[in-house]
This record gives C-alpha cells, structure tokens and sequence, in this order.
C-alpha cells in the first residue's frame, strides 16, 4: 500500500506542475500589450485617491499630460515622486498635467504615500491594478507614458522612475516632444 500511495502522490504531483505549468504559458500568451506609440492612450475614468469624484483622461484633452503609474511600496516610485511633483509645480501654468495612478495598492498606503512625500498633482486609484494591467499591459512599476494633448502616446513607455539616469534624459524628451506637438 505505502507504495501505491507513494506513485499515486508523484502522479499527483506531475498533475499539479503541469496545470501550473499550463497557467504560466497562458498568462504569458495572454498578456495585454503596451499601447502603440502614436496612438491615443487607452481611455478610462478612476476615482481620485482622496476627495470626491473621479478625473477621466478623456477630460484632460487639450493638455500634455505624464501619466504615471505607481504604488507606495515601490522603491523606485518613491525616488521619483520628486521629479514629478516639481513638473507638476513648474509646468502645470503651462498646460501640463501629473496625473499620478496608484495601483495594485492599499488606498490607506496610498494617502501615506502622497503625505510623506508631499504630492499634490492628481493621484487616482486603481487599487487592483485592473486599468495598469488591463489596458496599459504594466506588470512592473514605476511606469510613465508622457501624452500629447490630444491625448496619444509620444515617445513610449519609460519603464523605471524618471529620476534616474537615462530615464530622465528620455522623460524630458518625451516632455517637450508632447508640447511642441
């Protein structure tokens, strides 16, 4: 008996890796893709970390816009909050909008994110991830896509905080692409 019990817990045990197995492939076949260079930047509509109401990208036609896609347990996001705050102070009399989307988060992490390091550009929440993974295809943060006021991605997704070097040299040059477009 012990050894049937033995092969019928290996057999098991083969079953088991090869469903899991079988999940990785699919996740990996299955992953949302980055939006395209170029194109507009996938529509969506969260609420706003504190306060009322919800802020639209859609809504922010007209203005250049740094989407940026963070979490309070992220290093890196921490490094660059910074960088972006002080865009958003020098630029935002200039049409440029910060628009900050905490995800995969805590909301109550979040709000202690935004105090300690003195954010005040617009900060949504997106507490599961849904539109960060859903229709940005994120999987890492902190990840930024910098708009164009028509709202279409310029430049691409820069994939690291925009504090450090070289993702500041190209968060800059995406920046006054999308302003002089």
């Amino acid at each position: 008996m012990p050894g049937r019990l033995k092969l019928g817990a290996q057999a098991l045990a083969i079953a088991a890796v090869g469903v899991l197995g079988g999940l990785l492939v699919w996740k990996l076949t299955h992953q949302t893709p980055p939006p395209k260079v170029g194109k507009p930047a996938p529509a969506f509509a969260l609420k706003r970390l504190s306060g009322g109401g919800t802020v639209s990208l859609r809504s922010l036609r007209g203005k250049t816009v740094v989407l940026n896609f963070f979490a309070s347990w992220c290093g890196p996001c921490k490094r660059e909050a910074p960088v972006l705050e002080q865009v958003w102070r020098q630029d935002r009399s200039h049409n440029v909008v910060v628009l900050g989307v905490d995800a995969n988060d805590s909301r109550g992490d979040a709000r202690r994110f935004v105090r300690a390091h003195g954010v005040t550009y617009p900060i949504v929440f997106d507490g599961g991830g849904t539109v960060a993974g859903s229709r940005y295809g994120i999987s890492n943060l902190p990840d930024t896509y910098v708009l164009n006021p028509a709202g279409r991605i310029v430049g691409g997704l820069i994939l690291g905080p925009v504090s450090d070097h070289p993702f500041s040299q190209t968060f800059e040059r995406y920046l006054h692409a999308a302003e002089t477009a």
